[in-house]
């Protein structure tokens, strides 16, 4: 009975969605502002060489853009309801002929087990469940389709530097973040009508601790234990037409977390 409703509520949310789609995707205005809405539905979440969510992950997403300039919002949410949940914003800017992008992210996870912080308008550095990070892109051009981006974590829930002070109640005390970081170089191809992204991720950033000599120990830093390449694969997309007026954007990747020694395939699509 649950399977069957299961499959019930399914099928309901992709006609839904195929309804959302044939409406309105996108609306402009005459000063050139547009305003898009759209979902993918992956088989999980992995991101930077992590997996967040252990079964299928809609992901919808709200963006107004004017010239280079674009605010929105980005969600995931398991299928399960247990694992995989996000709320971010950012804010970015475009410039130099669509080459670079700066931006700043706010994430969010939240959590209904009460294993981390969940109050969403929580700001304070040490209670806060959001991570704000700060990054610079470059985005290739049509005869260099290379691409670059460097992101690192400046404020919130990002792993801690702590001081082993056994004068202390607490023994051990938070004095500050890692600052992790994170840099990935991708290269862009097509072959017949697949574009192809060959991308390898690296965090150069190496979590503090008492090893160190410093008097501090840390949290496992937010890419892994360690400097060294996290997120290495290729992710292949293209357009499936449905109808002459109606084609279905698909995914499928293929990472690895050398760090990690894992390794995922997932497969999507948008709408």
């Amino acid at each position: 009975m649950r399977k069957a409703l299961s499959i019930l509520l399914s099928a309901l949310f992709i006609i839904t969605l195929f309804n959302v789609q044939s409406v309105a995707q996108e609306e402009e205005s005459e000063s050139g502002a547009s305003v898009s809405l759209g979902t993918d539905l992956m088989s999980r979440y992995v991101w930077r060489g992590t997996q967040f969510s252990t079964g299928p992950s809609i992901q919808p997403c709200i963006e107004f853009s004017t010239g280079g300039l674009a605010i929105g919002t980005w969600g995931a949410f398991s299928y399960n309801g247990f694992d995989g949940a996000e709320a971010d914003l950012y804010i970015s800017y475009t410039f130099v002929k669509d080459m670079f992008t700066v931006a700043v992210t706010d994430y969010f996870f939240p959590d209904e087990t009460g294993t981390i912080a969940n109050n969403y308008f929580e700001y304070d550095g040490d209670e806060t469940g959001h991570v704000f990070e700060g990054s610079l892109s470059f985005n290739g051009t049509e005869n260099l389709p290379l691409t670059f981006l460097f992101a690192a974590n400046f404020y919130g829930a990002d792993a801690k530097v702590i001081e082993d002070n056994p004068d202390s109640d607490d023994f051990n005390t938070a004095v500050g973040n890692q600052m992790s970081m994170y840099m990935e170089l991708g290269y862009g191809f097509e072959v017949k009508d697949v574009a192809l992204n060959v991308f390898a991720g690296f965090t150069p950033t190496k979590p503090k601790s008492a090893n160190d000599d410093t008097g501090y120990i840390g949290e496992s830093g937010f890419y892994g234990d360690d400097m060294g390449f996290v997120n290495i694969g290729v992710t292949g997309s293209k357009d499936i037409e449905i109808t002459d007026k109606f084609s279905i954007p698909v995914q499928a990747s293929f990472i690895t977390n050398p760090m990690a020694e894992n390794v995922f395939i997932v497969f999507g699509f948008s709408f």
